[in-house]
């Protein structure tokens, strides 16, 4: 006998930045009674709304959205805290009956709240070293060394991101194995929540040109003046929020090192090639169901995740 399953515990909206997760989430979250949590690592942070797209008020629709605006921009990220924090949300919201809509291109963060994954800790002197090595000779030398001991996590990893390719290095030193040896292979069944991932697809031509309409629009909605206000808050000193697309560009105008329109232009470029690593990230994962983002099928596309909702199951 057939009969339709029970919509998943968990909803999890995924794919690269300018797909439309945002706006899918808020729709999903209205049509099942769920609420959003933000998986988008740089949207944890205060203040930092233009550069990251955030929803506006008006955007959200109603819908409450967690684990937004959570840190100063001084404060270095967790995978770790947040996965603390996500799942404190989405337990909470599943013993109110209300169904959590994860929406985010960060995999890590993504992952980290599903999955059982173990973050292993710290050790301050070998951190240390390594964030000197950062200071003298930029992250290029420590990418290659990274690139050595563990090419899948250096593929992952953009070479100017020396936050995480630190961290990475420090994770291989305390635990003697590659960093991606402690992540669960993707399509390991190691879920910690019963979820569904939608994964919103756009062809590249597309996803392009929404990129580079998304950075004028954010240049024009006053990304830069958000930057100096951000600035004076410490933006320059926070190790994860300095480094943040558009923002690490804008940072460089305002120190001289370049024009306005060549921090612009590299803005575009550096988040074309963010967006084809998180798509990278997501395709390994053969459990995510993907549908096309694309202009001529967005109308269809509530539908067509509700209908993956729906799927019919033999009882």
């Amino acid at each position: 006998m057939k009969c339709a399953a029970p919509v998943p515990r968990v909803i999890a909206v995924v794919g690269p930045t300018a797909a439309g997760k945002s706006d899918l989430g808020v729709t999903l979250a209205q049509r099942l009674g769920g609420e959003v949590i933000n998986a988008d690592s740089m949207q944890l942070y205060r203040g930092m709304d233009i550069g990251t797209a955030k929803l506006s008020p008006a955007e959200r629709q109603g819908v409450p959205h967690h684990l937004l605006d959570i840190w100063d921009v001084t404060v270095a990220a967790s995978v770790a805290e947040y996965q603390r924090l996500a799942r404190a949300e989405i337990d909470r919201l599943l013993a109110e009956g209300r169904i959590p809509v994860l929406v985010g291109g960060s995999g890590l963060y993504v992952r980290g709240a599903i999955d059982a994954l173990d973050f292993p800790g710290t050790d301050p002197a070998v951190r240390n070293r390594l964030e000197e090595e950062l200071a003298e000779h930029g992250s290029g030398p420590l990418h290659q060394r990274l690139a050595a001991a563990d090419p899948e996590a250096a593929r992952a990893i953009l070479p100017s991101n020396g936050r995480r390719i630190v961290r990475a290095l420090e994770v291989i030193k305390i635990t003697g194995r590659p960093f991606t040896a402690n992540l669960p292979g993707p399509g390991q069944d190691r879920g910690v929540y019963d979820t569904l991932q939608i994964g919103v697809d756009v062809e590249r031509p597309e996803l392009d040109g929404r990129i580079a309409t998304r950075v004028d629009r954010m240049w024009a909605d006053g990304l830069v003046e958000e930057v100096r206000a951000l600035e004076a808050a410490g933006l320059r000193e926070g190790r994860t929020a300095s480094r943040a697309l558009g923002y690490q560009q804008v940072l460089a105008a305002l120190a001289g090192e370049c024009t306005e329109d060549e921090a612009r232009a590299e803005t575009v470029r550096a988040t074309k090639r963010f967006a084809r690593r998180q798509d990278s990230w997501f395709r390994r994962d053969p459990r995510v169901r993907w549908l096309s983002g694309a202009a001529d099928r967005r109308a269809e596309l509530t539908e067509r995740a509700m209908a993956l909702l729906e799927r019919p199951v033999t009882a």
